[in-house]
Protein backbone atom coordinates (compact mmCIF):
# COMPACT_ATOMS: atom_id res chain seq x y z
CA UNK A 1 0.00 0.00 0.00
CA UNK A 2 1.19 3.50 -0.76
CA UNK A 3 0.71 6.70 1.20
CA UNK A 4 -1.18 8.35 -1.66
CA UNK A 5 -2.58 7.56 -5.10
CA UNK A 6 -3.83 9.60 -8.06
CA UNK A 7 -7.53 10.43 -7.85
CA UNK A 8 -8.45 9.04 -11.29
CA UNK A 9 -6.57 5.80 -10.67
CA UNK A 10 -8.15 5.30 -7.24
CA UNK A 11 -11.66 5.92 -8.59
CA UNK A 12 -11.04 3.32 -11.28
CA UNK A 13 -9.47 0.82 -8.85
CA UNK A 14 -12.43 1.27 -6.47
CA UNK A 15 -14.81 0.41 -9.34
CA UNK A 16 -16.66 3.72 -9.27
CA UNK A 17 -15.90 4.17 -12.98
CA UNK A 18 -15.54 1.59 -15.74
CA UNK A 19 -12.34 3.08 -17.16
CA UNK A 20 -9.62 5.35 -15.87
CA UNK A 21 -10.36 7.75 -18.72
CA UNK A 22 -13.97 8.12 -17.55
CA UNK A 23 -12.71 8.78 -14.01
CA UNK A 24 -10.32 11.47 -15.30
CA UNK A 25 -13.09 13.07 -17.36
CA UNK A 26 -15.38 13.13 -14.32
CA UNK A 27 -12.67 14.86 -12.30
CA UNK A 28 -12.07 17.40 -15.06
CA UNK A 29 -15.82 18.06 -15.31
CA UNK A 30 -16.04 18.82 -11.58
CA UNK A 31 -18.08 15.73 -10.67
CA UNK A 32 -15.63 14.60 -7.98
CA UNK A 33 -15.46 16.86 -4.95
CA UNK A 34 -13.45 16.95 -1.76
CA UNK A 35 -14.80 19.37 0.86
CA UNK A 36 -17.16 20.90 -1.72
CA UNK A 37 -14.20 21.68 -4.03
CA UNK A 38 -13.71 20.04 -7.40
CA UNK A 39 -10.51 18.02 -7.68
CA UNK A 40 -8.18 17.35 -10.59
CA UNK A 41 -7.41 13.81 -11.80
CA UNK A 42 -3.79 14.17 -10.64
CA UNK A 43 -4.66 15.06 -7.04
CA UNK A 44 -3.51 12.51 -4.48
CA UNK A 45 -6.11 10.60 -2.50
CA UNK A 46 -5.32 10.03 1.16
CA UNK A 47 -6.83 7.71 3.74
CA UNK A 48 -10.06 8.76 5.50
CA UNK A 49 -10.85 11.53 3.01
CA UNK A 50 -14.54 11.99 2.25
CA UNK A 51 -15.36 12.38 -1.44
CA UNK A 52 -18.58 13.29 -3.21
CA UNK A 53 -18.93 11.48 -6.54
CA UNK A 54 -21.66 12.52 -8.97
CA UNK A 55 -22.61 9.44 -10.99
CA UNK A 56 -25.20 9.59 -13.78
CA UNK A 57 -28.16 8.80 -11.51
CA UNK A 58 -26.96 9.31 -7.95
CA UNK A 59 -24.57 11.41 -5.88
CA UNK A 60 -22.46 9.14 -3.68
CA UNK A 61 -20.60 10.20 -0.56
CA UNK A 62 -17.72 7.88 0.21
CA UNK A 63 -14.86 7.64 2.69
CA UNK A 64 -11.52 6.25 1.55
CA UNK A 65 -10.56 3.18 3.62
CA UNK A 66 -7.54 1.93 1.71
CA UNK A 67 -5.32 2.81 -1.22
CA UNK A 68 -4.93 -0.01 -3.72
CA UNK A 69 -2.48 -0.20 -6.61
CA UNK A 70 -4.67 -2.26 -8.91
CA UNK A 71 -8.37 -2.71 -9.64
CA UNK A 72 -10.16 -4.80 -7.03
CA UNK A 73 -12.85 -7.41 -7.53
CA UNK A 74 -16.45 -6.37 -6.88
CA UNK A 75 -16.47 -8.42 -3.68
CA UNK A 76 -13.52 -6.49 -2.25
CA UNK A 77 -14.94 -3.00 -2.84
CA UNK A 78 -16.17 -2.91 0.77
CA UNK A 79 -12.52 -3.00 1.88
CA UNK A 80 -11.59 -0.01 -0.31
CA UNK A 81 -14.20 2.58 0.69
CA UNK A 82 -17.13 3.13 3.01
CA UNK A 83 -20.36 4.28 1.39
CA UNK A 84 -21.82 7.16 3.42
CA UNK A 85 -24.66 7.84 0.98
CA UNK A 86 -28.03 8.02 2.75
CA UNK A 87 -30.25 4.97 2.22
CA UNK A 88 -33.09 7.28 1.13
CA UNK A 89 -31.20 8.15 -2.06
CA UNK A 90 -30.89 4.47 -2.98
CA UNK A 91 -34.58 3.93 -2.27
CA UNK A 92 -35.46 6.95 -4.42
CA UNK A 93 -33.30 5.57 -7.26
CA UNK A 94 -35.00 2.18 -6.98
CA UNK A 95 -38.42 3.83 -7.07
CA UNK A 96 -37.47 5.85 -10.16
CA UNK A 97 -36.34 2.68 -11.94
CA UNK A 98 -39.60 0.92 -11.09
CA UNK A 99 -41.74 3.73 -12.48
CA UNK A 100 -39.62 4.10 -15.61
CA UNK A 101 -40.24 0.47 -16.53
CA UNK A 102 -42.61 -0.35 -19.33
CA UNK A 103 -44.30 -3.69 -19.72
CA UNK A 104 -45.65 -5.12 -22.92
CA UNK A 105 -47.58 -8.33 -23.11
CA UNK A 106 -45.82 -11.15 -24.81
CA UNK A 107 -46.67 -11.80 -28.44
CA UNK A 108 -48.13 -8.40 -29.34
CA UNK A 109 -44.99 -7.37 -31.23
CA UNK A 110 -43.01 -4.18 -31.33
CA UNK A 111 -44.69 -0.86 -30.62
CA UNK A 112 -45.90 1.16 -33.58
CA UNK A 113 -44.47 4.58 -34.29
CA UNK A 114 -47.44 6.22 -32.59
CA UNK A 115 -47.10 3.99 -29.52
CA UNK A 116 -43.35 4.74 -29.37
CA UNK A 117 -44.06 8.49 -29.37
CA UNK A 118 -46.57 8.05 -26.55
CA UNK A 119 -44.05 5.99 -24.55
CA UNK A 120 -41.34 8.61 -25.08
CA UNK A 121 -43.75 11.39 -24.06
CA UNK A 122 -44.66 9.57 -20.82
CA UNK A 123 -41.00 8.90 -20.02
CA UNK A 124 -40.13 12.58 -20.41
CA UNK A 125 -42.76 13.59 -17.86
Amino acid sequence: MTASLRMDKWLWCARLFKTRTLAAEACAAGKIKLNETAVKPSRDVKLNEILTVQLPQIRKTIQVKSLVKSRVSPDMVVDVYTDLTPVELYEQLKLMKEFNYEKRDRGIGRPTKKERREIDFLKDI
